[in-house]
This record gives structure tokens, C-alpha cells and sequence, in this order.
């Protein structure tokens, strides 16, 4: 596990404060982690209520009686075996929700009862609720928080006993809730949790932090590997995405480990090959993540246009298919420029979407497929030779190119060619920093070397020879000597085929179709 201290004490600032929030990530993001690490550092101070909406079934949420049965009954069950708890007379009131006695029950009897107990609770109350998202699609729950507003505002203006702080959880947040109930667009004026602080604390995992857990399993397995390396290699394949994390390095115990040894298995390939078992896995994230995208059609190609096209999308939070794709955990916001979550991500979406081409029987992924046994020998991966066939079958297939081409074509057709060859062994993703409709970088994983491939369109000698010296300093951060470049280049006069260059002490395998 990575520790979770520091973030925990940051959000016990906000429950010390008495606010109430809402903590919205994606799936698989560490929330019910980080709020059962929470309950437990609170515990002493606080009385502490969980709660999981899944535990209450549809049936719950159809009348106000309903729900004040089915949320009691939740209560009781979480504190049925701690000791003096709930006083007696309010536990006695509780059991009353769930039977006879209180038939026609409303949300204001339930939170007057809740009043009584946190007046006469010892402890302040703090509630948390967990999947908030089984609440949506139905009005009762957003009067329930409406009356949970009325209650941080009554406590704080008058003085009445309400909940010390209140925390929901879940992918959906309040306002997406509102939108899908009410899809008329007759929205109440006031949101019923308007009253709710902001919650910006970063949920995702830093290199410091999983260096930590690292460290710890290094301490029991005496694997010896490079720590802050894999580390760094681990959070830039995951941007800190917890659930990514985890699995990339429970593959590496489980799986990985069982086939090199422990040993070998923490180690730059090692991971490369945990990197890959997890992108060729139907894992529930990856499920959910192309359900939302096969749910949405503007905004799958939203995506596409990002990853295939290199467009560039402004950062907006006021717009409705952005807000959906951070809520759902695909995108962030990288210095007010829309950017995929994360490599896995960018990579799990280029395999659907170039698989979409595919399906139509593109003639390149066969090619690659066909000639892939070619490209390797003695498990090094020959680049150049893979830059020159492309050439030839593109040429091949549609000729020289005309007009109608555009980059992302290229690109498109050139992933298609690499992916069958590099398949089952290798790795490949485009680097964010780079794509535009100007220049791509694609960098390729492969046995523990890596090839850095620039795609662009040739724009004259002067422009070129920027590219040339571009890609070298990327080499040289890279700490590679080798590169390669792709030109589409429309002169007719042009030189198609694969030259050698030298910039300074690297070497580029330059090739233009």
C-alpha cells in the first residue's frame, strides 16, 4: 500500500472545519481506500458513520418512507457491535423507522431524529457516504440533500445540532445528478449541495509515494531493484492513477515474477511486460471506461479527434462533454489544455480505435502482421527496416501521396503497420508534449530498449533540419543515441526512402514517403 497519511490529514482538515464535501473521481480511483484510511485516523475524535449506498437497493429510493427505513436500517447494521454508541432512547426512535410505528415516515421526521443524536452524541458525528452514484436517477435523494444543506445551515447560523461534516463519494457528482433526474431542464434555483466545499486535493498517487511502497516490498522480497526508476517508470505510465498502480505492480508479483524471477522481474522489461499483460486485459476499468465512450458518440469522438488527429481542446469547465470526461476519469487539465489521463489510457483507447480499423480489413495491419518475423533479430528491434517496408506498402496500396492526405492518415496507417509487429512483446504510445497536427512522437518499448519514431509533414529543408535538431535534444533526454524521423513529404520530386543523418553525436534513420 502507499501511504496515504498525508492526504488523509489534509482531508481531516476539512472534517476539523466542519465542512461538508463531496470527493469525485473516476472508477478504481482510491476513494473507498482513502475514506476507510480516513474513518480509522478520525476515530478518536469523531464518531465515525459509513455508509454504502449499495447497500440499499432501488426499492429504497421511492418514497420518502422508504428511504428513511432503508438509510436507518444502514446505521444500525454499521453500529450494531460497537458499544454505547447510539443512546438508547434514539436507538429506540431508529427502530421505530423500520416498523410499523412510523408508516407514513418523511425526510424531516428522519433528520429530526438525526438532530437529536447529534445533540446528544459525546462525540461530534461525522457521516460518510460511499457510491453516491446508486442514489442517481431519483428525487428522494436530492431532497435528502437538500435537508442535509438545511442542516449545515441551520448549525451554523442558529446553532441547531447537525452532522460535524458530511462526505459523499462517488464518480457522479451532485450537479450530473440534478441534469439526469430533471432532463426537462426544470432545475430547482439552488442546488441541493451548494453548500459544499471545494475538494482539491490530489487523489492520485505521487512518485514519492509508490517509491515508498516499493521500498517496503523490496524490504521483504530482496528483489534489489532500482527503486526511484521504476518508481518514475510506474508514474508515468499511470500519471498516479491508483487503481493502474496497483495492478501494474500486482502483475509484477503475481505474474511476471513467476515467469523471469523476482529479480528479473523488477526491472525496466519486467515492467514493460506488466504494461502489456494489463493492456491486453478486459479489466472492469477498461470496461467501464468504453461503456462511457459506446454511451456517448460525441464524446468518443472527442477522443478520437485528441488521440487520432492531434486537436487541441481548451480546457473548459463550463462545458458539459469536458466536465464528463474528467468525471469519468479519461482526461485532465494540463495547464488549461485538455490531455488524456494518463499513457495506459492513451494507449488502451489508440488499440479500440486502430481495432475499429481493423474490423474493416486494413490492408496494413495485415502487412505488419505478415512481415513481422523480419523486424527482429536477436531480440533487438530493426527500426529502419520497419520505416522502409512502410514505405513500400504504403506506396504499394495507395500510391503516391496526393491532396486528400492528412497526417493523422499517416499516422493512422503507420500505428496499423507497428502495432502486429511489436505485438505480444513491445509497447508503443504517442507522446502527449508532442502531438499536434504539426509533429507526433511515437515511442516504442521493446525487451528494455526504446525507439523514438517523429511522424511529421515535410515543410522545406529549414524546416526539417528544426526537427532534426528537436528530435536530438529529445534523444538526449532520453538518453539515446539512436532516432528516427518519418516525413510526408508532397514534392514530386522528392527522394522516397530510408537515409542515415547525423546531428551532433546522434544518429537519425531519416525516411520520407
Amino acid at each position: 500500500m502507499v501511504d496515504l497519511s498525508e492526504r488523509v490529514k489534509e482531508i481531516k482538515k476539512l472534517v476539523d472545519a466542519g465542512k461538508y464535501f463531496t470527493i469525485n473521481r473516476g472508477r478504481q480511483y482510491g476513494k473507498t481506500t482513502t475514506l476507510n484510511a480516513l474513518r480509522r485516523a478520525l476515530l478518536s475524535e469523531y464518531e465515525v458513520v459509513g455508509l454504502d449506498f449499495q447497500g440499499l437497493g432501488n426499492a429504497s429510493f421511492r418514497t420518502e418512507e422508504s428511504f428513511c427505513r432503508g438509510f436507518v436500517k444502514l446505521i444500525l447494521t454499521k453500529l450494531e457491535y460497537r458499544q454505547n454508541t447510539v443512546p438508547e432512547d434514539v436507538e429506540e426512535q431508529m427502530e421505530g423507522f423500520i416498523s410499523a410505528k412510523n408508516k407514513d415516515s418523511k425526510l424531516e421526521d428522519l433528520m429530526r431524529l438525526m438532530r437529536r443524536w447529534c445533540r446528544a452524541s459525546k462525540l461530534p458525528i461525522v457521516l460518510m457516504i460511499d457510491e453516491v452514484d446508486s442514489a442517481t436517477n431519483n428525487q428522494v435523494f436530492l431532497d435528502f440533500l437538500a435537508q442535509l444543506r438545511d442542516g449545515y445551515i441551520s448549525r451554523d447560523t442558529d446553532g441547531i445540532p447537525a452532522f460535524q461534516s458530511v462526505i459523499l463519494a462517488g464518480v457522479t457528482d451532485v450537479k450530473h445528478m440534478k441534469a439526469r433526474i430533471r432532463p426537462d431542464g426544470k432545475h430547482k434555483e439552488n442546488s441541493p449541495w451548494n453548500i459544499a466545499a471545494d475538494f482539491n486535493i490530489d487523489m492520485s498517487l505521487s512518485e514519492e509515494g509508490i517509491a515508498g511502497m516499493l521500498r517496503e516490498y523490496d524490504l521483504d522480497h530482496h528483489t534489489g531493484m532500482d527503486v526511484e526508476m521504476l518508481a518514475k517508470q510506474i508514474r508515468e505510465y499511470t500519471n498516479g492513477y491508483p487503481f493502474l498502480v496497483s495492478r501494474i505492480c500486482q502483475l509484477l508479483d503475481e505474474r511476471v515474477s513467476v515467469r523471469r524471477g523476482l529479480t528479473s522481474a523488477w526491472t525496466r522489461i519486467g515492467l514493460e511486460e506488466a504494461v502489456k499483460l494489463l493492456l491486453s486485459e478486459n479489466n472492469t476499468l477498461f470496461q467501464s471506461l468504453t461503456k462511457n465512450l459506446n454511451n456517448y458518440p460525441d464524446l468518443k469522438a472527442s477522443i478520437r479527434s485528441i488521440l487520432m488527429e492531434g486537436t487541441k481542446i481548451t480546457y473548459n469547465p463550463q462545458q458539459d462533454e469536458i466536465v464528463q470526461m474528467q468525471m469519468y476519469g479519461l482526461i485532465r487539465n494540463e495547464r488549461g489544455t485538455v490531455r488524456i489521463a494518463n499513457r495506459i489510457f492513451e494507449t488502451m483507447l489508440y488499440n479500440l480505435f486502430l481495432s475499429d480499423e481493423e474490423l474493416k480489413n486494413n490492408v496494413f495491419a495485415r502487412a505488419g502482421d505478415l512481415a513481422r518475423n523480419q523486424f527482429v533479430t536477436d531480440g533487438v528491434l530493426n527500426m529502419r527496416l520497419i520505416l522502409q517496408k512502410f514505405i513500400d506498402t504504403y506506396i504499394e496500396v495507395f500510391g503516391p501521396l496526393d491532396e486528400k492526405f492528412k497526417e493523422k492518415d499517416g499516422r493512422e496507417q503507420f500505428l496499423l503497420y507497428l502495432k502486429p509487429i511489436i505485438n505480444g512483446t513491445g509497447n508503443y504510445y504517442i507522446e502527449a508534449q508532442t502531438r499536434d497536427q504539426t509533429r507526433t512522437d511515437v515511442i516504442v518499448d521493446y525487451l528494455g530498449q526504446r525507439y523514438i519514431i517523429e511522424l511529421k509533414i515535410w515543410r522545406g529543408p529549414r524546416y526539417n533540419a528544426e526537427g532534426e535538431k528537436q528530435i536530438a535534444e529529445y534523444l538526449n533526454y532520453f538518453g539515446l543515441t539512436f532516432g528516427y524521423m518519418l516525413s510526408f513529404n508532397f514534392n514530386k520530386n522528392k527522394e522516397t526512402g530510408v537515409k542515415l543523418v547525423h546531428v551532433g553525436d546522434k544518429t537519425l534513420y531519416e525516411a520520407v514517403l
